[in-house]
């Protein structure tokens, strides 16, 4: 079949793998794609591990992927804040991602006066005194970034909370409106549209998220293949207003969207 787009944007958990398995026909469907020289970027909103170490889980897997071929809400808050002239930022996330953010000016200290309070996905390390700091931050003025704002992810033991549902809390006593730099925000889906130097609607995002990957996606003007793997539910899908560009299998079904032989 000839090719629907140029360019894909792949999201990775739930779509290339979950926890430590690579979902089936992901690793040869990424094989097929890069042998091809298809224009592709790892877009990703995970927040609890740096690049490096997302890179290093995938070699393991056997992808064949560098850290450069990742785009990661990190970098995109990192690009906000210069934008912004941000000085000094409380970061309210997982230990090893702050490598990632290390050109930032961290202040820990709950409640500090700085430009921002930057949060990512933390799982249990939510707590009423990281959050109330966090708050006390805000009322002393600091924005609020939300790395991403995911409701859940799907763990190998099944569906988690993610800083979604934190971030809503900040926002409801803070009375403040989170900037989002992960997906859905149009931005970060232009920076990686860009990073492939093709016009978005030349490009698909797949993924298994329907509001952070598919509604973000169209909404910037890309097209949305949603994957029924990782955290899909066919529940939310027929409850919700968001309608993909294409509802496939799994990953194993995208070479044949860019014209490679189908797996069939």
């Amino acid at each position: 079949m000839s090719a629907q787009w140029d360019g894909l944007l792949l999201d990775i958990d739930g779509v290339l793998h979950v926890g430590d398995e690579a979902l089936p026909g992901a690793v040869e469907a990424m094989r097929a794609l890069q042998a091809a020289k298809i224009p592709m970027r790892l877009a990703t909103n995970t927040t609890s591990r740096p690049r490096a170490a997302i890179t290093d889980r995938l070699q393991r897997l056997g992808f064949d992927v560098e850290e450069t071929d990742i785009l990661s809400p990190a970098q995109m808050a990192v690009r906000l804040c210069r934008e912004r002239g941000y000085e000094r930022v409380a970061l309210i996330t997982a230990h090893a991602l702050k490598q990632d953010l290390a050109e930032l000016e961290a202040v820990v200290s709950p409640g500090s006066a700085v430009d921002a309070v930057i949060v990512g996905d933390l799982g249990p390390g939510f707590s009423y005194g990281v959050l109330n700091g966090a708050f006390r931050s805000l009322l002393r003025g600091a924005d609020l970034i939300a790395l991403q704002r995911n409701r859940y992810w799907r763990r190998p033991e099944g569906l988690a909370l993610d800083c979604g549902p934190f971030i809503a809390a900040l926002e409801y006593a803070s009375d403040r409106k989170a900037t989002v730099v992960g997906k859905p925000s149009a931005d970060y889906f232009l920076a990686a549209v860009d990073e492939l130097g093709l016009a978005p609607d030349r490009v698909a995002m797949v993924g298994d998220d329907l509001e952070a990957d598919i509604g973000g996606a169209i909404d910037a003007g890309l097209a949305g293949v949603l994957v029924q793997t990782g955290k899909f539910r066919a529940h939310e899908l027929e409850e919700s207003s968001i309608e993909p560009t294409l509802l496939i299998e799994s990953l194993a079904d995208v070479p044949s969207l860019v014209g490679l032989t189908s797996r069939r």
